[in-house]
């Protein structure tokens, strides 16, 4: 009985010692180098551990490989690892670190001036300052002891990882994962999609977006490499494909928003990725227009569409596509991986009718653990399944609308709220609304979400038109991929007969027009 993701790797450092595991844009690292490294900073961990096992560790992240082992070497320790994007604006950190309160914060010296804020710098501890001694100690038994007995007590539920999303309160949420959920859709992507050994993955995703989570442990399962693909050369498509020759990338799991590059710029007019045998998309749909392009020049690969949020670990669905599509049409997320019970739910009845839209729903040991200390929202997503009085039985209500089509395919339509997929992210209009809110120059804000153009806009009310302060006081909030990409100052914002602000009225009157 498999108990933990670290017997994916072990299993294939036996295999496959000298082999690359990952590589960056500065350095690489063979399975054996990379193990005896985590469990060395596993082992560093223990030896200060404060709090029980299955607390959370933050780690600064960047495209590297150290990130990597601050992951697994929080693993080692039995704990659960927290990646923290070092670019994201310090109020937003600092959110997330008051909800986590992390007892172990990893990162690099420049990571301090971030925790000034936060009074947790004395948490904090220097990731190369630790990796540097590596090489010079060998552990001893009792840290030998220590890493075993984590081991001995782990259990499958326990968490392995947190990914933060959008709040619609404007406090991010904590999605808690454990290693059941992992290995469940870890080990259905080695068999339907029968990836080995010989799979060279280019990662295209940053490490605090679950789309790296299939990357990741789909390399280290199947003793694959993987390189982690700059993100500068998405700026530039010749010399990504360059790279992807150069390094025999094979396969590629990357989210719609990079696909959308290469066709928007016409980058296989040039060279052509030589080596690529799989394509794999998620996190928006993706519309033929842009898949067709590929499908043009890269004919003979093998594509397939994933649907899923965060809180089901990554995908729940699959679309292997094997027809044609017109530009206009959809493109299903097809059917559910195995022990993925996926249905539809019209408020509490279950739709069974082709052709008949409801609330796609999510049950199984796929769905996570909840929002890390945040109860309220997790009973309020991860809920009783209304179809089953009888026992206890979580589901979760993903608020996307779909459809089965004759084939028994599920067809994604849109979503039953605010929360919206944009740039690759998923983003609740409400967190933008209530920093924008937050701002004392702004009097009223709403953001509404331009699906046909691809753009989030905002109504902001306030005594003069001001919006380039208003974008750089969201600068301070929010990341970028959250922006509004078009602004409209009102006087005074138009409300409807309940006196809210009338969100119908804007949307028929501008959203066409600014477009």
């Amino acid at each position: 009985m498999q108990r933990s993701i670290l017997e994916y790797l072990e299993e294939s450092g036996r295999q496959f010692p000298d082999k690359v595991l990952f590589a960056d844009d500065k350095s690489e690292i063979t399975y054996e180098e990379f193990i005896r490294q985590s469990r060395f900073l596993g082992a560093f961990l223990l030896e200060r551990k404060k709090g029980a096992a299955g607390s959370p560790a933050a780690i600064f992240i960047d495209r590297s490989i150290g990130s990597l082992t601050g992951f697994f070497g929080v693993v080692y320790s039995g704990d659960f690892y927290v990646p923290i994007d070092r670019q994201m604006p310090a109020a937003r950190i600092e959110l997330i670190l008051n909800t986590l309160n992390p007892a172990v914060i990893l990162g690099e010296e420049k990571d301090r001036r971030i925790l000034l804020q936060t009074g947790m710098e004395d948490r904090l501890f220097i990731m190369s300052e630790i990796l540097s001694e590596e090489s010079s100690f060998a552990l001893c038994k009792e840290q030998e002891e220590r890493l075993l007995k984590v081991r001995r007590e782990a259990l499958d539920t326990d968490p392995l990882y947190a990914i933060f999303t959008s709040g619609s309160t404007g406090v991010p949420k904590g999605v808690l994962v454990s290693h059941r959920s992992v290995i469940d859709l870890i080990d259905n992507f080695k068999e339907e999609f029968s990836f080995t050994e010989d799979c060279i993955f280019g990662n295209q995703a940053p490490f605090d977006f679950d789309v790296s989570v299939k990357d990741i442990y789909s390399t280290i399962k199947n003793g694959a490499s993987m390189y982690v693909i700059p993100k500068v050369m998405f700026s530039f498509p010749a010399k990504l494909i360059t790279f992807m020759n150069e390094k025999k990338i094979n396969t590629i799991i990357w989210a719609v928003s990079a696909f959308r590059i290469i066709e928007n710029l016409n980058a296989f007019t040039g060279e052509l990725p030589k080596y690529l045998q799989t394509a794999m998309f998620s996190g928006e749909v993706m519309h033929n227009k842009v898949l067709n392009y590929w499908r043009k020049y890269l004919p003979q690969i093998r594509y397939v569409n994933l649907y899923g949020p965060t809180e089901i670990t990554c995908n729940c669905t699959f679309y292997k596509v094997e027809r044609a599509f017109s530009d206009d049409e959809a493109l299903p997320i097809g059917i559910s991986f195995l022990n993925s019970g996926v249905f539809l739910l019209d408020k509490d009845r279950l739709v069974t009718e082709a052709g008949e839209a409801g609330e796609i729903c999510i049950k199984g040991s796929s769905l996570a653990l909840g929002y890390y200390n945040n109860p309220e929202k997790t009973a309020e997503s991860f809920c009783q399944n209304p179809l089953n009085d009888a026992y206890p039985e979580r589901i979760y209500r993903t608020g996307d609308i779909g459809k089965f089509n004759d084939d028994g395919e599920l067809l994604f339509l849109s979503r039953k709220d605010d929360q919206i997929k944009h740039m690759g992210h998923r983003i609740e209009l409400g967190e933008i609304e209530a920093a924008a809110n937050s701002l004392e120059f702004v009097a009223a804000a709403v953001c509404i979400y331009d699906k046909a153009a691809g753009r989030i806009h905002m109504f902001y009310q306030a005594d003069a038109p001001c919006d380039k302060e208003v974008l750089r006081a969201l600068g301070k909030k929010l990341p970028k991929y959250m922006f509004p990409n078009k602004l409209r100052h009102f006087e005074k914002l138009p409300l409807n007969k309940n006196n809210k602000i009338d969100r119908t009225y804007l949307r028929e009157n501008y959203l066409t027009k600014d477009a």
